[in-house]
């Protein structure tokens, strides 16, 4: 994931590959409350004898808030770009991107809402940093406006990975909950990877 994440940072046409990489970013996270949505509502349904039910599903309650609305942000920062939000949603998702969202899906519903923490965990422990916002801004020529989702994703990003980080410490894991956790976290973030390697 960081050999990818740099190889766009570091790539002469960066300028171009700007909106597509910001089209790929909301096909994403478009998914993100939906997807904790569905995790909370599973985690609800958990039989009371599963102690990860309520601690679980009060940190789910709390994430949904926590995500609401940055896939707008995203649109409006194409659309500083020259990229509608017509276009931007009329864009067919890629088999990596529906593969990502999708496994996710499975194993909440298959498997066990925990594992949805490995997803939670990737996408949010690694914020953007100020220092990353100036180089992609001097590199691509855009003005910091085109940054804006970015910009807050670096304001709030480590206080949501903090408070994911106190959750898992204080949930009552299990070995087969925790190597669910990093399979899921895992697997997002190779996919994650090709998904960004397909635009390059």
């Amino acid at each position: 994931m960081t050999a990818a994440c740099t190889a766009l940072i570091e790539h002469p046409r960066l300028r171009e590959l700007w909106p597509e990489y910001l089209v790929l970013q909301h096909q994403i996270i478009r998914a993100t409350v939906p997807l904790t949505e569905a995790a909370l509502e599973r985690a609800r349904e958990l039989p009371e004898a599963d102690p990860l039910r309520e601690p679980l599903a009060s940190y789910l309650d709390e994430h949904v808030d926590e995500e609401l609305h940055h896939d707008d942000g995203l649109l409006d920062d194409l659309d500083s770009l020259g990229v509608s939000r017509a276009d931007a949603l009329g864009r067919f998702p890629s088999s990596k991107v529906a593969t990502l969202v999708g496994a996710q899906y499975y194993w909440i519903h298959h498997h066990h809402p925990v594992a949805f923490l490995g997803y939670v965990a990737l996408m949010e422990g690694y914020p953007p940093t100020p220092e990353l916002l100036e180089t992609l801004a001097a590199r691509t020529g855009y003005p910091m406006e085109a940054f804006r989702t970015f910009a807050q994703h670096a304001e709030l990003d480590p206080g949501h990975r903090d408070h994911l980080d106190r959750t898992l410490d204080a949930l009552p894991l299990s070995d087969r909950d925790e190597s669910a956790i990093v399979a899921s976290a895992a697997t997002t973030a190779a996919l994650a990877a090709k998904a960004l390697l397909e635009i390059l």
